[in-house]
């Protein structure tokens, strides 16, 4: 493998005992709130993870390397960074060899995961199909990396603002497993029930786990999708989140927000519409997710 890959000491640690590491991207640093909450929050999650039983590995590019692990003076220079380019699977190699810094996104988070061995990351919520994408095909890199990439992603579903019907067909029809987590809903980022069924259901680590493991015995390619429904005590329920997004949409549509601009300028719309509660709930559900990531990881560390 020539990946330009570093290991943080404590992650290092962990491949060579064969422990539990969960992986954890970078955008939430540099493009999800401002300094110095955004080193608190992602130092925080990486600490859950550590409860858990679990070691985290929060992954960015730096210096031209993709950093597998985060040293806390890395973490403060990262989320003090200016001009850091967020990183799916187009722009990846092109950050590194232009010696760029770069947050990754769930795809990029996935792909150096997997190059690191790490077979589960936890994140808020994964990309879909956009509102309106049968004539934008705006759709995220993120679904067909699920689709190539092994590695179990644990998240609240997919963001809310998105056409969660249309997401879940595509995820079908490239075969990606969709598990909720201990409910027959699948959930709606911010609200535990989204209206729409799960199509399956898994209700322990040890289940999905073993999942994930059958999949590299059978040879088939790509992850899992594992929906962890936002606490009860943190959720927005979906009736109230409902004209909340209708607005951001419409608004998106009247300034003709488009491409990589339109996740930010909805989940900021989306912020104002609920009085802040939005990344409130945000946070608590990363952690939750943080927390089923390491069990997952534990369990898949003894499965092998």
């Amino acid at each position: 493998m020539n990946a330009p890959l570093v290991f943080a000491p404590e992650v290092e640690a962990a491949r060579r005992n064969g422990a539990a590491i969960v992986a954890l991207e970078s955008t939430i640093i540099t493009h999800g709130m401002p300094y110095p909450q955004n080193v608190e929050a992602a130092a925080r999650v990486e600490q859950v993870v550590r409860d858990a039983g679990a070691v985290p590995a929060t992954i960015a590019i730096m210096g031209g390397r993709i950093h597998i692990g985060l040293a806390p003076e890395e973490l403060q220079a990262l989320g003090q960074a200016e001009g850091v380019m967020k990183l799916s699977r187009a722009d990846l190699g092109a950050c590194l060899a232009l010696g760029r810094t770069g947050a990754t996104t769930v795809a990029a988070t996935m792909i150096c995961a997997r190059l690191a061995g790490i077979a589960v990351f936890a994140t808020g919520g994964i990309g879909g199909v956009h509102r309106g994408a049968e004539t934008s095909f705006d759709i995220s890199a993120d679904l067909r990396e699920l689709s190539e990439t092994p590695v179990s992603v644990i998240a609240a579903g997919a963001k809310a603002i998105l056409d969660l019907p249309k997401t879940l067909e595509v995820l079908e029809t490239l075969g990606v497993p969709v598990i909720t987590f201990a409910q027959e809903a699948f959930p709606a980022f911010w609200s535990r029930d989204s209206g729409l069924p799960s199509p399956l259901r898994m209700d322990s680590a040890d289940q999905i786990a073993a999942a994930h493991l059958m999949r590299a015995r059978l040879g088939l390619p790509g992850g899992q999708l594992v929906a962890n429904p936002i606490p009860e005590n943190a959720e927005i329920p979906r009736e109230r989140m409902i004209p909340v997004i209708e607005q951001a949409l419409a608004e998106a549509e009247a300034q003709r927000v488009v491409a990589k601009q339109v996740t930010p300028f909805l989940l900021q719309r989306v912020y104002e519409g609920t009085g802040g509660a939005s990344l409130a709930a945000n946070i608590a559900l990363v952690e939750h997710n943080a927390r089923l990531a390491a069990a997952v990881a534990q369990a898949i560390a003894a499965q092998k």
